[in-house]
């Protein structure tokens, strides 16, 4: 067309298509490049977005449990200064018995106040009740009704934290949810147990059987669970291990009495 337009001949008219199309093919390169760019800054983005929502969720969570251990305790150091009325004391110790009293009672409703926010979900729903050690074997049945074959070891590991029980509940269900999606129905072993003051959980699968096709989630709850566990001071560790994966976390449980 603009050949016919302008009239070309002779040399022009050999030079003008060839550059013609090298420009459109430039442009149109230059535009794949250009879609492509954006398009990973936008999952570059993206990611980092969703990576930052999981460990606001995770913390939530971890006020939402803090608020039932903590709470917990402040109500036990109430009862046992309102139980020591009845005993005979010096009026300094009754008055210092009746401070920690006061002081425990303000204490629990501000606490109740201020994260009373977090005791329901964007639902409504009222949140399932801590969990804690005793809830381990629910946790693997759970597991295995999802068609992993589970061998729980749960070594004498004497008093333990409630936050402390909290995150070993957290990271055997997170690595068995994980085992679950990408290994499919394998043997998952789950060991707990004690090295000095810290409490360690492993969890170790065999890999993925035969044919099978993993479905990986959104991909950010083991940031969740870093997240849990780093701020109790502990260390998590997700790595492949032989034909399979492993799943490691270190809490220190200093708060255990």
């Amino acid at each position: 067309m603009v050949l016919c337009a302008v009239g070309a001949q002779g040399p022009l008219a050999v030079v003008l298509p060839v550059l013609i199309a090298g420009v459109a093919a430039g442009v149109a390169i230059w535009a794949v490049w250009r879609l492509r760019a954006d398009r990973a800054d936008y999952e570059t983005r993206l990611t980092a977005w969703a990576a930052t929502e999981a460990v606001l969720a995770e913390r939530m969570w971890i006020a939402r449990d803090l608020h039932d251990i903590v709470s917990h305790g402040l109500g036990l150091i109430t009862v046992r200064a309102a139980a020591t009325r009845h005993l005979p004391k010096s009026p300094e110790i009754e008055a210092a018995l009746g401070d920690i009293e006061e002081t425990g009672r303000r204490a629990t409703a501000e606490l109740r106040r201020m994260l009373s926010v977090l005791r329901t979900g964007d639902t409504g729903s009222p949140l399932a009740p801590v969990e804690g050690l005793a809830e381990l074997p629910e946790i693997v049945r759970g597991a295995e009704a999802a068609g992993l074959r589970t061998r729980l070891i749960v070594d004498e590991l004497g008093e333990v934290s409630r936050g402390v029980q909290v995150a070993v509940c957290k990271t055997i269900r997170e690595a068995l949810s994980n085992a679950a999606r990408h290994a499919g129905p394998v043997d998952v072993r789950v060991h707990v147990h004690r090295d000095g003051p810290v409490v360690v959980v492993t969890v170790s699968d065999g890999g993925p059987g035969t044919g099978w096709r993993a479905t990986p989630g959104a991909g950010h709850g083991l940031t969740g669970l870093r997240e849990r566990v780093t701020s109790l001071g502990g260390t998590l560790r997700a790595e492949p291990v032989a034909t399979g994966f492993q799943v490691t976390a270190r809490i220190p449980d200093e708060g255990a009495a």
